[in-house]
């Protein structure tokens, strides 16, 4: 797949992969510490960027040629999805995702790895924009150390 060409002076784009586990929501925790074990997840001027949906339901039936005996019916579980970005910079994506499988409570994790294409933003751009939190009252999500 191909990446789309994005010229502008606002921000800069980057290739990268975009990762999704389907996980019970238990077990999140476990998963984000083992990558970050391997990858800091940087995302601009952070790092530990995730992003967690909330519950829905996963839907499985086993076959019976794992390790798991067959279901005569599927059976639903219910799980998260987590998501993050690996740019350029990481290294160890295969690392990375061994660290999900070794850590991950399912026989087969369903993982997707897809090419993804991110923007950074420009440093000090746009910082009088009304729009940013800083600009207004805070809110409640605003972390107490940016307040």
């Amino acid at each position: 797949m191909k990446m789309p060409e994005l010229k502008t002076g606002r921000f800069v784009p980057e290739d990268g992969l975009r990762i999704t586990v389907q996980v019970p929501e238990t077990h999140v925790q476990r998963i984000v510490d083992a990558v970050l074990a391997v990858s800091a997840l940087k995302y601009g001027d952070y790092d530990r960027v995730t992003f967690q949906t909330a519950a829905g339901t996963q839907t499985f039936r086993s076959l019976g040629s794992g390790r798991n005996s067959a279901t005569e019916t599927a059976v639903q579980v219910p799980c998260v999805e987590l998501s993050f970005f690996l740019g350029q910079e990481a290294a160890g994506k295969v690392r990375i995702l061994e660290s999900i499988y070794a850590s991950h409570p399912y026989e087969e994790p369903v993982i997707y790895v897809a090419p993804c294409l991110r923007t950074l933003h420009i440093r000090g751009m746009d910082e009088d924009n009304p729009n940013r939190f800083w600009n207004s009252a805070p809110e409640d999500w605003v972390p107490d150390a940016h307040r």
